[in-house]
């Protein structure tokens, strides 16, 4: 079976990132969710994709109770997605303001998921920073952790995701194929592609055996995958 990974909720009819998007995700039967974690000035872990507030101010320069009531904070949003596994992609990248060089973010999403007291295959933590997710990893080796890559995968890239003790890798869609697949699940990792919003193009990349299928259309990827 192919994981249907609704891509920031059910985004396409409703905003992106919020309570509403992950329920409508849910009710449509998406196996997972993907959503991004952030902090605000005052440390609270709140969901948005970008670094910045649609009137230009930085999230992590706002107070928890400055940011728009639309703006989930982390628990809030996984108590939305009750009934689907949780794909959090912490946001550190060293190029926006909330860059976190010393993996706070990680380790308080890591005690978050902890207090929770839940079933550890309902999270799956993920992040184009391979540092964030070996903190993950270290804080809690149970719970599953993704490299995030924009690029071709190449051997070296598996070798290392595989080492570092990450169960999966998430590769852009485009540069996906059968062999990549199949390398990566002969060095035992998952793989979940971002983001297809193709239900024929999903429909081959369930045939080659990929795990999961991030993307904006988690409906009609779910009708074409009923069908194969």
């Amino acid at each position: 079976m192919t994981d249907v990974i609704a891509h920031r909720g059910l985004h396409l009819t409703m905003r992106e990132n919020t309570v509403e998007a992950f329920h409508a995700a849910v009710e449509i039967g998406a196996s997972g969710i993907e959503l991004d974690a952030r902090r605000s000035a005052d440390g609270a872990l709140v969901v948005h994709h970008d670094a910045h507030l649609p009137d230009g101010r930085a999230i992590v320069e706002c107070l928890r109770g400055d940011l728009p009531d639309w703006l989930p904070d982390l628990p809030a949003a996984l108590d939305a997605c009750a009934g689907a596994f949780v794909n959090i992609e912490i946001k550190n990248d060293a190029q926006e303001p909330d860059f976190d060089r010393d993996e706070a973010v990680a380790e308080a999403v890591m005690e978050l998921l902890a207090a929770r007291h839940e079933p550890a295959s309902t999270w799956l933590i993920s992040s184009f920073r391979i540092e964030t997710v070996d903190r993950c990893r270290a804080v809690d080796p149970n719970i599953a952790t993704a490299w995030l890559t924009a690029g071709a995968v190449d051997d070296a890239e598996v070798a290392d995701v595989s080492e570092r003790g990450h169960p999966a890798i998430h590769p852009w869609d485009p540069t996906v194929d059968a062999a990549t697949i199949e390398r990566c699940h002969a060095a035992g990792l998952r793989v979940n592609t971002w983001t297809c919003n193709d239900a024929a193009r999903a429909a081959e990349l369930a045939a080659w055996g990929i795990d999961g299928i991030c993307t904006d259309i988690p409906a009609d990827v779910l009708a074409v995958l009923s069908t194969e």
